[in-house]
């Protein structure tokens, strides 16, 4: 028989706090005292049946300083009724993965009742998030006190109090023990080791844990690339002709390493349980909007946008501004050659030792142009692609990658292209290849893990000396990690360490068989790369919320993408190569077709 949630009494007046709700300072009583009952009411009556409480001192009276910040957390029964709900899949005794049920809980692996470790903190708090977010507004018209935050049948509440201001924010609490272990088998000690994949996806979620894992797994795959180029970069610095070997190696190692990482993804996700797990339905975007009507799929009363309206939308206002960036990247481009030209005339007018450094002047100052320029569209991709009224966030997602991959990449290897193709200046590729590769690693490591990590450590100072004011009207610990990890910067995903890696991809298979050092600059990065992301994960940034993934998703076809367009131009490149050419002293017709066989 199926057990339901209106049977048992899954209650608790005390509970452990997964995660914080934060209210904006003015929101009214009535707005409190009605989100708590919804939150607490139980499932049959249109409730979450979850335990919630503000943030309290140790008199059980609230503060000036946490008044508008409150703790939920669930009872083990909610919590193991809330996997079955969401589909988490767990492995059984017979080694078979199998989605979890209540009622044949004593089949699972490591299940006792006496036992809270069964799910991990991560899969509790996303069945806290997953309940939180399916408390549906039944017979109410408008938020009690916000006459203006009008409701609708089926309508999230939580999507509406955010959207509306009234919640600030919500996220999980970090587990500190759990923490300090994971942090000690992780990035602690700078030593050549493998992550603990395993370990990071049970604290925070198979998504991440992905990103960490093909990062890991991206790195060991240049390894090759790198012994190969370290003798090849010493013994043919000047030279080259002799590319071609070292292209053809490149046409191999770029479109291998991605069908094995395929295979290394599937079985990880397999013994995770995500691989199997049934997908949700998609609820819409907190963001979407339209006119009050009938989903015919749903049945549910939903807002309705027409299609023909945001496409309008995409072909005559995003694809034109999209037009208008490219051109301009690339008139930015040809103003970077002008500059080159200069410093060329300039050297070889004087031939100073200081003009020699001038050259390298121009790619630098191009780099750190093409990264701010790339921050600058990432925002305003952002803002067309949520203008565009996309009703899922998969197709905001796949909208929004879209975007930023196409003048990412051309901002970023439209000059290589035209070095290499149009001015056939290989030692011009050489230098501009490494300065962009170079600068780009190190304004990375700086903007994403150096500045938020010295401006936390300084917020830390600040929120001990309020806690230490305080003294012992607080329950001090608590306290603590709750103001500070409320002030923490938030997690925005894993699409810019994505990005990061594709374009360092791009940078080795594209063109480094003339700058051979390429995947060797790419591991050493790589290997800092893995703490700091560890570190800004753990000590700078909130614990976001757990979410299942069954592979890396579109980032997997963008990075074949660009393995095809590597196999293009290392082909081309073969092609141009003396020693290919030289066989081929009469006719190039045949060089092209050969070049063109070999590609396909």
């Amino acid at each position: 028989m199926k057990v339901t949630l209106s049977a048992l009494d899954t209650h608790e007046s005390s509970f452990t706090p997964l995660v914080v709700i934060e209210l904006a300072q003015d929101v009214k009583e009535e707005t409190k005292e009605w989100l708590k009952n919804r939150i607490i009411t139980k499932k049959k009556d249109g409730g979450a049946q979850l335990s919630f409480r503000p943030l309290l001192n140790k008199y059980e009276k609230e503060t000036l300083e946490n008044q508008n910040l409150y703790l939920v957390g669930a009872s083990k029964i909610r919590l193991l009724l809330g996997a079955e709900a969401v589909g988490l899949v767990k492995e059984c005794s017979d080694n078979t993965m199998r989605a979890f049920t209540y009622g044949t809980r004593h089949s699972f692996r490591d299940f006792d009742d006496d036992n809270n470790d069964f799910l991990s903190m991560a899969e509790r708090q996303f069945i806290i998030k997953h309940e939180l977010e399916n408390l549906r507004a039944r017979d109410e018209k408008m938020i009690p006190g916000y006459p203006q935050a009008k409701l609708y049948p089926g309508k999230s509440l939580l999507r509406r109090l955010l959207t509306s201001g009234i919640v600030v924010q919500v996220f999980p609490l970090h587990d500190n023990e759990a923490l300090k272990k994971l942090e000690d088998t992780w990035y602690t000690r700078f030593t050549l080791k493998f992550q603990p994949i395993d370990r990071i996806r049970g604290y925070f979620g198979e998504t991440i844990a992905l990103y960490f894992g093909f990062l890991e797994y991206f790195t060991f795959a240049l390894i090759p690339m790198a012994i190969i180029g370290l003798p090849y970069y010493l013994f043919a610095w000047e030279d080259y002709d002799k590319y071609v070997i070292f292209a053809s190696f490149n046409l191999i190692w770029s479109t291998v390493i991605l069908e094995v990482w395929k295979r290394g993804c599937a079985s990880m996700t397999y013994r995770w349980g995500t691989l199997v797990m049934k997908r949700k339905f998609e609820e819409p975007r907190p963001g979407y909007h339209g006119v009050l009507g009938i989903n015919p799929v749903t049945g549910r009363e939903e807002p309705l946008y027409p299609s023909y309206k945001r496409q309008l939308r995409i072909y005559l206002v995003s694809l034109p501004f999209v037009c208008l960036c490219l051109y301009f990247s690339l008139f930015v481009m040809m103003i970077y050659f002008d500059m080159e030209a200069w410093a060329l005339g300039l050297h070889e007018d004087s031939g100073s030792e200081w003009t020699s450094i001038l050259l390298y002047v121009p790619s630098i100052i191009y780099a750190i142009v093409i990264e701010i320029m790339n921050r600058l569209y990432r925002y305003a991709a952002e803002f067309l692609t949520s203008w565009e009224n996309h009703r899922l966030e998969s197709a905001y997602q796949n909208h929004l990658i879209l975007k930023v991959l196409v003048f990412n990449f051309l901002n970023c290897f439209a000059s290589l292209f035209y070095i290499a193709f149009v001015l056939r200046d290989m030692k011009l590729l050489r230098q501009s290849l490494a300065t962009l590769l170079i600068t780009s690693q190190i304004l990375n490591q700086i903007v994403e893990s150096l500045l938020p990590y010295w401006l936390q450590k300084k917020h830390h100072v600040q929120v001990k000396k309020k806690v230490e004011a305080l003294k012992a009207d607080i329950d001090a610990t608590l306290y603590e990690q709750v103001v500070l990890e409320k002030e923490m910067g938030t997690y925005l995903g894993t699409f810019d360490d994505y990005l990061e890696l594709f374009l360092q991809f791009g940078y080795v298979s594209l063109f480094s068989c003339v700058y051979p050092l390429a995947a060797a600059f790419a591991v050493l990065n790589n290997l800092t790369e893995v703490n700091s992301d560890a570190l800004k994960m753990c000590r700078v940034l909130k614990r976001p919320f757990s979410e299942p993934s069954a592979s890396i998703g579109v980032w997997q076809l963008a990075f074949e993408t660009m393995s095809v367009i590597s196999v293009v131009t290392n082909c081309a490149l073969i092609g141009m190569s003396p020693q290919v050419n030289a066989l081929f002293p009469e006719s190039k017709t045949d060089l092209v077709l050969i070049v063109v066989a070999v590609e396909t």
